[in-house]
């Protein structure tokens, strides 16, 4: 006969958790009930564009790659972005519950409370609009997930002179500032981890855009507004896309956990690297950051700067596109420590007790309180499994990575931990299947009753809650514990499903993702079959086209661009009615939302994503005539950079005439030029390198090169750019154009510098 099971949430944890009891299970074991108090399924991830009522932005961009954020047997679209939207991982879900139904799914149902009986079983009572109601199940799973309740600490005021919002409840800068009378002032952003890195950045984005967006304004004055974010100390900041070869001049770019992810740049077996992290780990870590961002932040702030006695300390990561250019560029500041006090419109900061006045607003990135979402078990229970909300990091202590206590069998638990990987969501609820179908230490496999008998994650999790080196992530690292979760469940990795360019160790990328650890029985399914190697060749395709073929270059340029650059620009005319000279000045790149002029259908404007960012290129500096240093005089353009995240393409655009803040028509689209063979120097090269040529100096020109061109009635621009980075960062290009017409003969060479 069939067992029941109840399981609490029906976000991704409790959907995977209830297909892998109902379709990787011997048939008929299960009868799965998923009660969820919200009206939709998806728990944090929103299924429509204009859901903004949950706690993620119905618009944030996922900070892994649909290559992680995945379960092994259902594919991605091929439409889909490298970094799905959050209302399209609520879609993705959707999906999945269609294709692995037959759970009885209760939306609108919460469960308030639920008792363990004598023997095992438990009486749950949930609520809904239609009362209160009690049934009796032989499990439970807990798939709560960690994000119970927002935390708002003691000493920030619920009610104040200024709006004060929680990070999961801003959606855009005019409902944070729009029904307020004040005009300017500093926009307060409180917490230097993951959550407050990526609102700051956002904030910055819907303020910039605010500012150098035509037409009206979405707020009043916007350029009266500043951010300034209150960090505990610098994390390590990585943009989404990141390069497996950063040494490289002209480095190659592939989703950020493409080459975190790479199980050939680490010694087998894996071992642990999360939880207590000595000094001598913390600085490997630490410079092994250091080294793909190819920098130490100090070129950004001195409060971002990660070196010295920081280095020994464990490190902190968070992920963002635009942030430390917002900050270099001056509009985020920072102030180091905590938020001691906040009063009228002043935030007081310890220990420096700075004062920052003016404040308009408030933005709490202060994290989420996981005990309320265990607060239907009872106080026998949450005494069994260590339940401390003094220690929100490590709330529970469980065994087997977080799957079950020993002195509960029929009580389990999949994603209550920080920041839990699908993959590992995924290997979770086939462990908490497997123990209850074979109870019994006789009816377990030789691997599970090893993995059983050496665990200690309940001894571990106790002594990480004092130690004052535990690690962002304490739970452990990715590719261990899908290393940990297969030893024990006899799931063997599967092979690449091809070769990629070698990188600088001569080895191809041995990229770790859920659909690398398929069931047996989503291995025996062919409908199944299908969906895992559609996962994998997606894997294996973003990888060599982003190693080969200049693939995600665009959007790496397009991201570094923002804010002030140095540039300087040699004019050669071969007509004496066009003076030969030099332009020394400024160009700045200021990020907004995207507008639809000048915009046909091929260039993003019926997108599913939107019309995403644009850049308003503003120049600005002094012409010098080169044999008349007396002529000289101020120039300005304007143009308007977009990327096109579809097609993965960077064009520029001529500025109207008579609205210089708006796009007019296409200049032209860079195409990149994809890498050659790499010769005996190491240069450009099959494994992601950009093609090199010489110079008329005899020197080689370093970077990613690429081409465009442009017919002006009669004058033909020739385009063509050299980008040179260092790591993730531009540091130098150079832009140089060769025109040619009846009245038009001259070349420009311009270089920007940071």
């Amino acid at each position: 006969m069939a067992k029941s099971v109840c399981i609490v949430g029906a976000g991704p944890s409790g959907l995977v958790a209830a297909k892998t009891l109902l379709h990787d299970t011997p048939a008929n074991s299960f009868k799965v009930t998923i009660f969820d108090a919200q009206s939709q399924i998806g728990g944090l991830w929103p299924t429509r564009k204009d859901d903004a009522d949950g706690l993620v932005h119905p618009l944030m961009v996922t900070n892994q790659s649909k290559h992680t954020v995945q379960f092994s047997d259902l594919a991605w679209r091929d439409s889909d972005p490298e970094f799905p939207r959050a209302w399209q991982v609520g879609q993705y879900l959707e999906r999945y519950l269609n294709e692995y139904g037959g759970a009885d799914v209760r939306l609108g149902h919460k469960v308030v409370k639920a008792d363990l009986q004598a023997d095992g079983s438990w009486k749950v009572q949930t609520e809904s609009t239609k009362g209160s109601k009690t049934n009796t199940f032989d499990y439970v799973l807990v798939t709560t997930g960690f994000f119970g309740k927002p935390v708002w600490p003691d000493y920030v005021p619920r009610i104040a002179d200024v709006p004060i919002i929680h990070s999961s409840k801003y959606r855009d800068i005019n409902s944070l500032l729009g029904g307020s009378s004040r005009r300017g002032g500093k926009i307060l952003v409180v917490g230097g981890q993951m959550s407050g890195i990526e609102i700051a950045a956002t904030i910055a984005t819907h303020l910039s855009s605010a500012i150098h967006s035509p037409g009206e304004k979405v707020i009043e004055e916007p350029e009266k507004y500043t951010i300034h974010h209150i960090i505990h100390r610098p994390s390590w900041v990585f943009p989404l896309f990141t390069s497996p070869k950063p040494a490289a001049s002209a480095p190659p770019f592939l989703p950020c956990d493409l080459p975190s992810y790479n199980l050939a740049n680490r010694p087998q077996p894996l071992t642990n690297s999360q939880g207590h992290v000595s000094v001598e780990a913390a600085r490997v870590l630490n410079s092994i950051y250091q080294s793909v961002l190819g920098t130490n932040q100090s070129e950004s702030s001195a409060q971002t700067r990660i070196d010295g006695g920081l280095a020994d300390e464990q490190p902190f990561v968070a992920m963002s596109s635009y942030y430390m250019d917002f900050v270099r560029s001056g509009f985020i500041k920072i102030s180091q420590g905590k938020l001691s006090s906040f009063s009228g419109n002043t935030a007081t900061v310890s220990p420096s007790n700075e004062q920052i006045p003016n404040v308009a607003a408030v933005v709490l990135a202060t994290g989420f309180d996981p005990s309320p979402s265990l607060s239907f078990l009872p106080p026998e229970v949450l005494e069994t499994i260590s339940h401390a909300p003094a220690h929100p990091n490590l709330p529970v202590a469980l065994a087997f990575h977080g799957t079950h206590h020993p002195s509960l069998p029929t009580l389990g638990f999949v994603g209550l931990y920080r920041s839990p990987y699908w993959g590992v969501m995924e290997m979770q609820a086939r462990f908490v299947a497997r123990l209850w179908t074979t109870p019994s230490e006789a009816a377990q496999t030789p691997a599970l009753q090893q993995a059983l008998a050496d665990d200690d994650t309940i001894a571990r999790t106790l002594a990480l809650r004092p130690d004052p080196r535990t690690s962002q992530f304490p739970m452990g690292d990715y590719a261990f514990l899908m290393q940990d979760f297969a030893r024990a469940l006899d799931i063997p990795i599967s092979a690449p499903i091809g070769a990629t360019p070698p990188l600088a160790n001569g080895k191809s990328m041995d990229i770790l993702t859920p659909a690398r650890y398929a069931s047996p029985q989503s291995l025996s399914s062919p409908t199944r079959h299908l969906q895992i190697e559609a996962n994998l060749l997606a894997t294996h395709h973003t990888a060599v086209s982003g190693l080969s073929q200049a693939r995600f270059v665009a959007g790496a340029v397009f991201r570094s661009l923002l804010g002030t650059w140095h540039l300087s620009r040699d004019l050669t005319s071969r007509l004496p009615s066009h003076p030969s000279g030099r332009f020394v000045g400024t160009a700045s790149f200021q990020l907004r939302e995207g507008t639809l002029d000048g915009r046909p259908h091929s260039h993003g404007a019926k997108s599913a994503l939107g019309l995403g960012l644009e850049y308003l290129y503003v120049e600005d500096g002094i012409f010098t005539a080169r044999d008349n240093p007396g002529l000289a005089f101020r120039a300005t353009r304007r143009y308007v950079w977009r990327y096109d995240e579809d097609n993965d393409k960077l064009s520029v655009w001529f500025a109207r005439t008579d609205d210089a803040a708006r796009a007019d028509y296409l200049f032209h689209e860079v195409e990149f030029i994809a890498p050659a063979a790499e010769d005996e120097d190491g240069a450009a090269g099959d494994t992601g390198a950009a093609v090199e040529e010489k110079r008329s100096d005899g020197r080689r020109r370093r970077g990613w090169l690429a081409k465009a061109s442009h017919l002006c009635i009669e004058d033909l621009y020739d385009v063509h750019y050299e980008f040179n980075f260092q790591a993730v960062n531009l540091k130098e290009w150079r832009l140089g154009y060769t025109v040619n017409g009846p009245k038009k003969d001259y070349t420009i060479d311009g270089v920007y510098s940071r």
